[in-house]
């Protein structure tokens, strides 16, 4: 049997330890597009501001691909997937065929249109540590760096290079930072710690015209920078699953043991739609746990075993310059909401289930609201005015804690 991935990150490496679970000797032939061997993205700030070492980054030891007996073939592009003659052509030319083929494709910045963005020479993305180590080398004490986007990648930028540059000013169409996971009150707090942090933010506005140094926005301001950072958004990898006939909404669809339309084809990851518990909907869930865990149950179907995984939600945890937060699931319903000078918690609830939840500061609880809403844990069940409060294992039955204690999902990390 002979296993194809494309990508090494969290997705790939949860496949390619799946398939071992089940198949110890069968081939596997692992794609990578970068050179690195396989790290943990989270981590780049955290080595741009010198926290970390390229060799903590590391998402796995040196000798996991030949413990694994896994042909790693990095800096090698897949170009195109044959589901007929079960093949991948590479960028150059070769083609390598497939019995069962994973695509772990990832996402890529999302760069709309922006007259005169082609005159800026020093114009970098923040999605990989390529960019990182392209973005620290023109990193001096005096550079004024402009960022555009105060979503997670943007302010992440901000964090790991604030030490070593002159200046930093962040721009975004929205009217609060973290827009997309954070409510109004959140995203406040969020903004006072970067105005502390000395981050300049101008929000409500956005670049009308660039010139090689200068930014003109539609407010009529003029910023003048000497790097420039494009942190908008990300889209799906999803062109090669399209061109090979897979269904494609937003993200590569699949189903609850990661198949997609073709049953020799999988997926996961951030290319990938899944079925958020939180909502009921498909969305793209892109987060490494989700990623690793959707890999695994893949690598362990692609193998000939039974798995399933069916407990996916949103969610993001990170920290900017101390404050460090989590956000999961959706936010419908009534909501608890308790604030306080440096925290913050909203916990949003409807139909008998815990839907989502935000936590600044004070994270202490997320593992246990984070397990109530991936297992759909009845509030009437548990007590509930307790868990509001004062979350602790307590509020549950005695199997029930047993149970949370025991599962990963209770004890994934929380920090980033």
């Amino acid at each position: 049997m002979r296993y194809v991935i494309i990508g090494n990150s969290a997705a790939g490496i949860g496949c390619a330890e799946g398939i071992r679970k089940t198949d110890k000797d069968g081939e596997i032939i692992l794609f990578s597009k970068e050179k690195q061997h396989t790290y943990s993205r989270p981590l780049i700030s955290y080595w741009l501001e010198g926290k970390t070492s390229l060799e903590k980054m590391k998402y796995r030891p040196d000798h996991f691909y030949k413990k694994n007996k896994i042909v790693f073939r990095p800096s090698t592009e897949v170009v195109s997937i044959d589901p007929v003659g079960k093949t991948v052509r590479i960028q150059k030319g070769e083609s390598v065929s497939y019995d069962k083929l994973m695509i772990a494709s990832g996402s890529k910045p999302f760069l709309p249109p922006m007259p005169g963005i082609e005159k800026v020479k020093k114009r970098f993305s923040f999605m990989s540590l390529d960019d990182a180590v392209q973005l620290e080398k023109q990193l001096t004490p005096e550079s004024r760096v402009l960022i555009v986007g105060a979503g997670l990648i943007g302010l992440k930028c901000a964090e790991g290079i604030r030490s070593r540059v002159g200046k930093i000013t962040v721009v975004d169409l929205a009217d609060r930072v973290l827009p997309s996971i954070l409510d109004e009150k959140a995203s406040a707090m969020i903004r006072k710690h970067l105005k502390a942090n000395g981050i300049d933010l101008i929000l409500s506005d956005s670049v009308a015209s660039f010139t090689a140094k200068t930014a003109a926005l539609k407010s009529g301001k003029e910023i003048r920078f000497d790097l420039l950072v494009t942190a908008v958004g990300v889209r799906p990898n999803t062109e090669q699953a399209a061109q090979a006939g897979l269904a494609v909404k937003k993200g590569i669809v699949t189903d609850l043991h990661m198949r997609t339309s073709d049953p020799s084809i999988y997926a996961a990851g951030d290319c990938t739609e899944s079925q958020d518990v939180s909502s009921g909907t498909q969305r793209i869930l892109a987060l490494l746990p989700n990623a690793y865990m959707q890999g695994e149950c893949a690598g362990i179907n692609m193998a000939g075993g039974n798995s399933v995984f069916d407990k996916a939600i949103p969610m993001n945890s990170m920290g900017l310059f101390g404050l460090h937060m989590v956000t999961a699931g959706t936010y419908e319903g009534e909501c608890y909401r308790k604030k306080t000078e440096d925290s913050y918690k909203c916990l949003y609830y409807k139909e008998n289930v815990l839907k989502g939840f935000i936590l600044i500061g004070d994270i202490g609880a997320a593992g246990i609201y984070t397990s109530m809403i991936r297992e759909q844990t009845p509030l009437d069940s548990v007590d509930f005015d307790l868990l509001k409060k004062n979350p602790r294992l307590i509020a549950f039955s005695k199997d029930e804690r047993e149970q949370k204690i025991n599962t990963r999902f209770y004890r994934e990390p929380v920090k980033g």
